[in-house]
């Protein structure tokens, strides 16, 4: 099984490491970090972990809660034989002075109304044009 891991964080938990490329974000000053590889595999598990990350910042503002840093862990894997997905799990750590319990509400938010994870549950057609 081929096997792909990511981490994107923005804010305080923003990752500072020679091996993280950095890109704008919509959301905060100081961008977004990604660290991963560049192969098919960690830009598929990269997609949903992007999105999670900048719905926390949007649903954050739209509840009128202080996000300080978010950073999303997200790791999935392929059949190597068929490259059937076998998944992908995410984790998302937030820092804010906002209690626990309305941070655990945005992210089951979050999770439910979050796009690309919304469109790969889904299922998908690919073609070549």
């Amino acid at each position: 099984m081929a096997h792909f891991v990511v981490t994107v964080g923005a804010g305080t938990l923003r990752p500072t490491s020679e091996t993280a490329v950095h890109f704008p974000h919509r959301w905060t000053d100081e961008g977004v970090g990604v660290e991963a590889a560049f192969t098919g595999g960690h830009l598929w598990v990269l997609a949903p972990a992007g999105c999670v990350l900048n719905d926390v910042y949007r649903e954050a503002a739209g509840m009128g809660l202080e996000i300080d840093g978010v950073l999303v862990s997200a790791t999935g894997g392929l059949d190597e034989d068929t490259w059937q997905s076998t998944g992908i799990s995410y984790a998302v750590e937030i820092d804010s002075p906002e209690d626990p319990e309305v941070l655990d509400e945005l992210v089951a938010t979050v999770d439910s109304v979050a796009e690309i994870p919304k469109a790969l549950r889904t299922g998908t057609t690919v073609r070549r044009v």
